[in-house]
């Protein structure tokens, strides 16, 4: 009974530990904020650093500023940039592209990865043009309910295009407020009502300056508080109270960073197949199969998965191409 009674007394001592721990955080987090001072700081360097990039520019279209968010997803700039420049010019409005040849939006997403992105931008187009006069709709209601765009775009594109103050939320902007606020290391895994409160506490007015501040955090996030190699020394948060370099930049503070494979996966066999099509036409089954010869079922299955995902159809004589 008395060894009962201990495990029992342990038990609660370490729930209560952790109650309190939890509190203690959530109260670090709602109390935590960005100076008025810190966030100059960060407008200032903008001004000095940011990239000259095309979809930043004066007069660019809400299209054209939609088109870069859904390529940058998961992509970096370097490689977005010479797409977008070629996309734009070959289809600079919403019904341009929804008219367009799948095979030939395929083709010209060529290696950006993740090519299920460019269908679902030309359904978007297609949205576009049918329900909204082909301009793309200013209305944030309007904005979730095109094919593909979820709460991060649109309030990109809500910022970025329309200069409305909207939360916006990519991976950049998170690890920059969650390691100045909260001395994490990392955001969680998933966007958190928590955390979604703790980057909106940080966004100013007026409504010109938000906008401003989304994208300087974005470009700070980007160029110097970076996942891997944060350049703490060069950050205007630096001087402006930072709690992870104040904590000595901890290693595991918050969900480590993961990193993921690629040779030999699926992901990579699913490109190399796309890469055949794009640049060859259609191809005979059995010469896809000698992608991988020591592994001829993994090749049929990725073969499979493009075909369910309309990135590749079979023709009547069995060969393989783009739809």
């Amino acid at each position: 009974m008395a060894a009962q009674s201990t495990t029992a007394q342990s038990t609660t001592a370490q729930r209560t530990t952790t109650e309190r721990a939890t509190t203690e955080r959530a109260t670090s987090q709602r109390d935590a904020a960005l100076s008025g001072e810190a966030i100059d700081a960060v407008l200032a360097w903008y001004e000095e650093n940011a990239r000259d990039l095309p979809w930043r520019q004066a007069g660019i279209s809400p299209w054209g500023v939609l088109v870069s968010e859904i390529m940058l997803q998961q992509t970096p700039v370097v490689r977005v940039l010479p797409r977008w420049i070629a996309w734009m010019e070959r289809w600079p409005a919403p019904a341009d592209l929804a008219d367009a040849a799948p095979a030939d939006v395929l083709r010209a997403w060529d290696r950006l990865g993740y090519p299920r992105r460019a269908l679902r931008l030309q359904e978007c187009a297609r949205s576009i043009r049918d329900l909204h006069d082909g301009k793309v709709p200013s209305d944030p209601v309007a904005l979730r309910a095109l094919p593909g765009i979820g709460e991060y775009t649109a309030a990109a594109i809500g910022a970025f295009a329309f200069g409305r103050r909207t939360v916006v939320a990519d991976t950049n902007i998170r690890r920059v407020i969650v390691r100045a606020l909260t001395g994490a290391r990392f955001p969680a895994a998933s966007y958190t009502s928590a955390e979604r409160s703790l980057v909106a506490s940080c966004v100013p007015e007026p409504t010109a300056r938000s906008v401003r501040w989304n994208q300087a955090v974005m470009e700070l996030g980007a160029l110097v508080c970076t996942a891997r190699s944060p350049r703490c020394e060069q950050c205007p948060l630096a001087r402006h109270g930072c709690r992870f370099l104040a904590l000595g930049r901890p290693e595991h503070a918050g969900r480590p960073r993961k990193v993921q494979a690629f040779e030999g996966t699926d992901r990579q066999m699913r490109g190399r197949i796309m890469a055949r099509l794009r640049t060859g036409g259609p191809a005979p089954r059995d010469e896809l199969l000698l992608l991988d010869p020591a592994d001829a079922p993994r090749v049929e299955r990725c073969l499979v998965s493009l075909v369910a995902d309309g990135l590749a159809v079979v023709r009547d004589d069995g060969s393989v191409d783009l739809p």
